[in-house]
Parts: structure tokens; sequence; C-alpha cells
């Protein structure tokens, strides 16, 4: 099965696409795809078939994301959850993850002639060895593509990343690197494993669930959610349709709430280099003053944030070389 796959539209389909590039394109999709153990038993299958045609199901909706323009999809494949499920379901999803990340380092070079960059967001220390070290191989293989990215959420839960991304931060004070006074929203964001991507503009749920089952929380805050009763392996490109419509209904009032977000961050930011420049410097505090500061406290920021990029990508490699002479 490839990574990428060519399909034909019907005229129907193309004049679906027409008509909703029209309006505002999500450039972010993240999807739960829930509903692949229910199929199987559905139709009479074992558990391990049913997450097989999930998989199968991840290579269309990209290539329907493709023809609509959106340019990043972030899947919830495993929870760090999935875990307590059976040993038997576990060894065969992992068995699974490990014949997909082979054959897309197959492709590589296909992979790059679409632009298309792999990402895998979660404690990756909890997969097994293989697992871990093809990840890390799939992750260097297409880091540098730039054109569309699909992050794939393996071991992950939004708690473990968000606790992750304060122990980065705790470390950084503990070490000189950060004033507790440098930590804010902006900065822990870009501390999370979705650093480097933009929040979902649109969250979509299949199989009737409706809850977000610890995938996202943080980045999802303006997002669009949609909620389909449809089982993930039964998604058809008319779901995606129906989802991305109900995105460019809600679009201007999660624009407003999303604008207006980031213009509260950016007050506080300011207020709180205003009000440690007093500290510092006592009531006579100049323009020049909280210019000098603010631009020391962006260069503190910034030379941490690329020594924690050095450290991801060295230990990428650490685990891409594992069982190497």
């Amino acid at each position: 099965m490839t990574w990428i796959v060519e399909q034909d539209r019907t005229w129907a389909e193309w004049a679906a696409l027409r008509v909703l590039r029209v309006g505002p394109v999500p450039n972010h999709l993240a999807i739960i795809m829930d509903g692949n153990r229910r199929f199987a038993r559905k139709e009479h299958k074992d558990t391990l078939a049913g997450h097989t045609q999930g998989f199968h199901k991840l290579t269309e909706v990209l290539c329907w994301c493709r023809d609509l323009g959106i340019n990043e999809v972030t899947a919830y494949a495993f929870s760090i959850e999935n875990f307590k499920r059976s040993k038997q379901e576990v060894d065969g999803l992992m068995d699974l993850a490990a014949e997909k990340f082979a054959k897309l380092l197959e492709e590589k070079e296909k992979l790059a002639k679409h632009g298309v960059c792999i990402r895998v967001i979660g404690d990756l220390d909890l997969l097994p060895p293989r697992i871990r070290k093809l990840t890390a191989e799939a992750i260097l293989a297409t880091r540098l593509n730039t054109k569309c990215f699909l992050n794939l959420a393996l071991a992950y839960t939004s708690r473990e990343e968000i606790t992750s991304a304060m122990n980065q931060l705790s470390q950084g004070v503990d070490k000189g690197e950060l004033l507790t006074s440098d930590i804010c929203e902006e900065l822990l964001e870009k501390c999370l494993h979705t650093r480097g991507s933009r929040d979902p503009d649109l969250l979509v749920r299949t199989s009737g669930e409706v809850r977000l089952s610890d995938f996202l929380l943080w980045q999802s805050g303006f997002s669009c959610l949609f909620f389909t009763k449809v089982l993930w392996p039964e998604f058809t490109i008319w779901h995606l349709f129906g989802a991305v419509f109900y995105y460019q209904r809600h679009y201007h009032t999660l624009t407003a709430a999303r604008q207006e977000s980031l213009a509260l961050r950016q007050c506080i930011v300011e207020e709180s280099d205003i009000e440690n420049c007093h500290v510092k410097f006592g009531e006579k505090v100049s323009q020049e003053h909280i210019s000098a500061y603010t631009s020391a406290r962006q260069e503190r920021v910034q030379n941490f944030l690329s020594n924690l990029h050095k450290i991801r990508i060295d230990n990428l490699q650490q685990i891409s070389n594992e069982g190497e002479d």
C-alpha cells in the first residue's frame, strides 16, 4: 500500500471541490480516526483488519486533502491509553506501524517529489525499539520537505505533551537558559510536540463519539470541531466536504476569536516586559530600557529553542543509528 495515492474524481466531486475552494479552506485538518474496531465487528473481521482498513482510509483522505488544498493533516493513530488494550491487539498495531513506516521509507523519493514532510508526535520512548527507529528515520528523511505535512500521533496524549513541555521549561530555568519571567503561552506552545505546526483549523472525529480523548487539547482551543457518526473506514469524500462546509460556516467567528486571543496574549507579554523593567530599573523606566529588555528576552528564548531543536535532532539521529556497527 502506497502512502501517496492518485484517484480519479467524478464530475460531482470536482464540482463540489470547486465550490468549496471558493470559500476559506482549512490549512490544517486534525482527525480522530475512531471506529476501526466497530467496523471490524460489523464486517465480521478480526480487529487488525479494521485497523488496516483504517490506515488505507487515511491514505485516501490525504489524497482528498491535497485536492482541496489542505496542506497539513494530524491523525490520532495511537494513544498512550491504547497500550492498555490486549497484547494481541497492541502487537498487531505495532506490526502494522512497522510495515507502513518501512513502506514510507521505500517511497522517500516520491515523498520528496510531492514535498511531504512526516512528523511523529508523542512519547517515542514508549514505542518498541524497531518502531522508534523507523519513525526516527522517517522524520529525518522527510524533514526538509515543506509542501505538505502529515503528523502522526503515536504514543500520544495532550496531558503527556503539556507535562513534557513544562519539564523542558523548568530545566531551562534550572540551567540558567531562561528566566521564570520568560515563560508564557507562546513559549510553552513552542515546546509542545507540535512545535512548528500551526493549530488545526478543523478537527474531525468519526464514529459518533463527542469528545477529544486527550487529543490536541491545547492546540484546538479555537478549532472548528466536527463530529460525525460514520465509522472511520466508511468515511467518504462527501463526509470531508461536509466537514469543510461546516468549517466555512463558522470561519469568521473562529477567526475573530483566535485573533482576539492572540492580541490579548501579546498585550500580556508587553505588560510583563514593562513590569520586569520596573523591577530591574525602578520607576525611571524609558522606552530604551523596555526595548533592551525585550531584545534580551527574545534572544534568550531563541537560544533556548535552538538548543531544544538541536537536542531533538541529535536524539533522532541516535535512535536512527541504533543497532548499527
